[in-house]
């Protein structure tokens, strides 16, 4: 089974960038769709983006030309660009994982997550 590490959050104003990245082990990571989720204090874990194994994208609308997932299989890492953050991102940010083909958007679809990274956007 993947184990899945996730880095990249931080503090940033709104307007401003960061970079997530997922370093999965353990499992045959090209296997693997993968997603990204969030999760604000009070608040259900809201699905952010998704790939497949082949590389489609699937985005919420809230974050389309915002954010963009990618995904390198030879370093074993899903990546997600987010650009003109606003306070309302403002989550803790879970990678995760389901072995199968597809895109995925609901989170009891993926087995494997990680503990997340969290990302904060001041005003």
């Amino acid at each position: 089974q993947v184990q899945l590490v996730e880095s990249g959050g931080g503090l940033v104003q709104a307007g401003g960038s960061l970079r997530l990245s997922c370093a999965a082990s353990g499992g045959t990571f090209s296997s693997y769709a993968m997603g990204w989720f969030r999760q604000a204090p009070g608040k259900d874990r809201e699905f952010v983006a998704a790939i497949s194994r082949s590389g489609n994208t699937y985005y919420p609308d809230f974050v389309k030309g915002r954010f963009t997932i990618s995904r390198d299989n030879a370093k074993s890492t899903v990546y997600m660009q987010m650009n003109s953050l606003k306070p309302e991102d403002t989550a803790v940010y879970y990678c995760a994982a389901h072995y199968t083909v597809g895109l995925y958007t609901t989170p009891n679809t993926y087995d494997r997550w990680g503990q997340g990274t969290q990302v904060t956007v001041y005003s």
